[in-house]
């Protein structure tokens, strides 16, 4: 097969007979729903090895494929660790628990059920309190190109300066939507990061890129003076990493590596 566009600078020839993995499509809506609800399982698994809780802050989203306006969501309250697929939850965007039998946490359907609203695109969004990412929003300033990883996210977030406290509000959720736009992720000032994509797993990949990439500006900036890469050089660095299918596959060996190691998660 023929290599991706979005890969091809980072894979070698590919000999015949040698398959690429590509996210899975599906003729089948409740198929389609089980892998989702299992992908987001993972990226709660994900997120609790990374040490991205703090408390019952955080939540990932994956929109329902036969009802846009829905999505899954972790249930308010339960650890990150232990998450299975049959825990998740199931909200509409007025807020009306469709199915569980468990609270949705408030300031997950505020902000998500606005992102996804404003996004047709974003299947998946992610947000915590990861310590780096609200470390480095205190700062209400956007990621500088001062490393290939962090270049995924040149001239492709936000920052939103706008912080009023916990999100209770809609109108709250429509701003930050506003200010996220049509980029990939955007910087919470004083509260922490939230990322989108076309796949949990996307999403998932690109708030643990740029958590790190926060921390690595946070040390650089430590140290000294960071030197920039170039607008040019930055670029085109992006448009090798920084696309939707560049960060499901990034996102592959993390997949692997929970689904091994936390098989209940399929549950």
């Amino acid at each position: 097969m023929s290599t991706p566009e979005a890969l091809s600078a980072a894979i070698g020839p590919v000999p015949a007979g040698v398959t690429i993995p590509l996210p899975p499509t599906f003729e089948d809506v409740a198929a389609e729903r089980q892998y989702r609800k299992e992908q987001l399982a993972a990226g709660f698994r994900l997120f609790g090895r990374f040490g991205f809780s703090e408390g019952v802050a955080g939540h990932i989203t994956v929109r329902d494929p036969e009802h846009p306006d829905r999505f899954w969501v972790n249930p308010f309250g339960m650890s990150f660790h232990q998450i299975r697929a049959s825990d998740l939850i199931l909200v509409d965007h007025e807020g009306t628990l469709v199915h569980g039998n468990r609270p949705v946490n408030k300031a997950a359907f505020v902000i998500h059920s606005q992102v996804h609203a404003a996004r047709p695109d974003a299947i998946a969004a992610a947000h915590s309190h990861s310590l780096h990412g609200k470390a480095f929003s205190s700062l209400g300033i956007p990621l500088d190109p001062i490393t290939q990883d962090a270049c995924a996210f040149f001239e492709d977030h936000a920052v939103y300066s706008d912080y009023r406290g916990v999100v209770n509000e809609i109108e709250e959720g429509k701003r930050i939507a506003q200010a996220l736009g049509p980029h990939k992720a955007v910087i919470l000032q004083n509260h922490g990061l939230l990322t989108v994509g076309q796949s949990v797993a996307e999403a998932v990949w690109w708030f643990v890129t740029m958590e790190r990439s926060c921390q690595a500006q946070l040390l650089a900036m430590a140290a000294g003076t960071p030197k920039l890469i170039d607008r040019e050089t930055a670029l085109i660095t992006r448009g090798q990493l920084g696309s939707s299918l560049a960060g499901w596959f990034q996102a592959r060996p993390l997949w692997d590596q929970i689904t091994a190691s936390d098989p209940d998660l399929f549950d």
